[in-house]
């Protein structure tokens, strides 16, 4: 049975309380919908009379409340706004030919509805369409979505899987028997024979680069793939990257904009809290901590940002300043306190947290800084009755994890979120009404000069987990810089405005987009013969090049230690990719014929994302 979209579309408490069940598979008690939506009696009591939904039985969580369920056999899909809709017909229409779309929507803007059509827009047409997300975190919920869609039509393909279940999609997607193919970046690689969509969602981010092994960028590879197999190319953000928006200007990329929320829910408002007069309670002011209990107060969940995980980032000897680092890398080590272990986030040691300082033989080490941990018992100490779910790297480990927790927050069983990154991407939570930006700072100042892009695309994208449901969205972003430029440009929602001064820099200092780069990388357990590999290989570009390319260094990597290898790095940098392409090809063969190739670990990263 397939829902008439126009047949909730007009009425629009009622699609607001439809989606919100629809989006809990084991029902949602009925007590939490009259706590959560206001005057939902008649909304509720229409669904059921238009037999959209059923109760089923006594919730586990409530006594003697009926759960409700959506009807298992309705087949829905919402009817697509002007914006969507004018995105899908300029897709639809390059079907047959190589085409590459940005589209660029502002979070909650209904990028996944644009997805889902012109995928149905593809299957129809007997062909096959690869979807790309930078997460496996992200693969649960557009399995859902795709399969809500168009039953079991879906291989899902990423590094989760054990070996047995890779090959078994592998092989459905080489003999076309897979319509859709969702996968990470690796996915990319997948044979299909009827192949005739390509769609990266989140395309900014830096996990389709491929760092080490085969090196490759899967959001490149996919643009050379649909050139060589004539098929639309469609690149999805909310944040889009500085070389996307530059393509989209010159021409390159067919731009589609999606400028309004679905349902007309508003923008959050965002907040830039000044901490330095503030009282803190660890890591949370006491501005963040009250609008946290009154979020609560009202039975709305919160959601807290920190991107760095473990307990605290340094412990440092109280008596001698003695900080423990990794002995095979150039970094402190992270405390994690559930394990009582201080890890390397960098080449995976670990050990146990000395029981005296290594320098003074002191016993009294304190932690500096905060992570996800510590946030977390933070906020037990300060609201011991709140249910929190920590979500990172570390809690998501074991299989089937991610999906148990993203149950759990849409069935109303965690208050408050704490999450890295993993949880900043794509996810909707329509009952989140508070986020909290725990350290804003980070990004503002690094060596990097693709950090203010990075925290840019970061803060608006944790921003947009707010307020996705029918009530408004806050945000509140914790800084010790509230003046800073980049803050209060995002704080207008103003990502077009940011992109614009950040190209201005680029276009002035020479940098990416407006020049291309290649980094030559050498690692040896010994510093001179990396850098003697490095000034053999820049004497030799420049006499192969007669200073067509312009070389800097070599210089030592920000990290020069790593996993007990000292690492430098020669850059190349040149106005033209033409001119970069036509001499680094017959130079990385020169560089595999010299002895001294063969007495370090080197690597060519071409268009490197860091620097590092």
């Amino acid at each position: 049975k397939k829902l008439d979209p126009d047949e909730l579309s007009r009425a629009k408490k009622q699609l607001a309380l439809f989606l919100f069940i629809k989006q809990i598979p084991d029902g949602v008690s009925q007590s939490r919908i009259t706590n959560e939506f206001k005057n939902s009696r008649q909304p509720l009591r229409t669904l059921f009379t238009k037999k959209l939904i059923e109760k089923t039985g006594t919730s586990a969580t409530e006594n003697h409340d009926k759960t409700i369920h959506c009807q298992n056999d309705i087949s829905w899909q919402l009817k697509p706004n002007e914006e969507q809709q004018n995105a899908i017909e300029k897709i639809i229409a390059s079907s047959a030919t190589y085409h590459a779309f940005l589209l660029n929507g502002i979070t909650g803007s209904g990028k996944t509805e644009v997805y889902l059509q012109i995928i149905r827009h593809t299957l129809d047409s007997g062909k096959q369409a690869l979807v790309l997300v930078p997460e496996i975190g992200l693969t649960p919920q557009f399995i859902d979505l795709i399969k809500d869609r168009f039953g079991e039509k879906i291989v899902v393909l990423h590094s989760g899987l054990s070996e047995g279940e890779r090959l078994l999609g592998w092989l459905k997607a080489r003999d076309g028997q897979a319509p859709v193919v969702l996968g990470t970046r690796s996915a990319i690689w997948t044979p299909m024979p009827n192949l005739g969509m390509i769609i990266i969602d989140e395309e900014h981010d830096l996990s389709y680069k491929q760092q080490d092994g085969l090196r490759y960028s899967a959001r490149d590879l996919a643009l050379i793939r649909g050139q060589r197999e004539q098929i639309p190319v469609v690149l999805g953000s909310a944040t889009p990257s500085m070389e996307s928006m530059k393509n989209a200007r010159d021409g390159r990329y067919q731009e589609l904009r999606l400028l309004k929320r679905v349902n007309d829910s508003s923008l959050p408002d965002i907040q830039i809290h000044d901490v330095r007069n503030d009282k803190m309670h660890g890591a949370i002011s006491q501005y963040l901590l009250n609008n946290i209990k009154q979020c609560l107060k009202n039975r709305q969940q919160v959601l807290l940002f920190l991107n760095r995980r473990g307990y605290a980032p340094v412990m440092m000897c109280h008596d001698c300043g003695f900080i423990l680092q990794c002995p095979r890398c150039n970094v402190y080590m992270t405390f994690h306190k559930h394990k009582n272990m201080l890890c390397c986030h960098h080449c995976d040691h670990h050990e146990r947290l000395p029981q005296k300082c290594p320098d003074c033989s002191s016993h009294q080490f304190f932690e500096l800084g905060h992570g996800t941990e510590r946030l977390e018992e933070t906020l037990a100490d300060l609201l011991p009755e709140i249910k929190i779910l920590r979500i990172d790297r570390d809690s998501t480990r074991r299989k089937g994890a991610m999906q148990k927790m993203l149950k759990d927050i849409h069935a109303g069983d965690a208050d408050i979120l704490i999450g890295t990154q993993m949880l900043a991407k794509g996810h909707h939570f329509p009952n989140v009404t508070l986020v909290g930006i725990i350290d804003a700072d980070r990004g503002l100042f690094s060596v990097d000069y693709r950090a203010s892009e990075r925290m840019a695309q970061i803060l608006m994208q944790v921003s947009g987990r707010a307020g996705r449901g029918d009530r408004p969205g806050t945000v509140i972003v914790q800084t010790h810089h509230p003046d800073h430029p980049l803050l209060n440009e995002l704080a207008s929602h103003n990502y077009e405005q940011t992109t614009q001064l950040l190209l201005e820099e680029r276009q002035q200092a020479q940098l990416p987009p407006f020049s291309y780069q290649a980094l030559l990388r050498a690692e040896s357990n010994k510093q001179q013969v990396a850098v003697k590999f490095l000034n053999i290989a820049r004497t030799k570009l420049q006499a192969l090049t007669d200073g067509k390319l312009d070389t800097y260094g070599p210089v030592s990597a920000p990290m020069e230690k790593r996993a007990g290898r000292y690492r430098f790095q020669l850059l190349i940098q040149s106005g033209s990719r033409q001119t970069m392409k036509r001499f680094l090809t017959p130079w990385v063969e020169c560089l595999g014929n010299l002895p001294e190739s063969r007495k370090v670990r080197w690597s060519l990263d071409v268009d490197p994302q860091d620097m590092f």
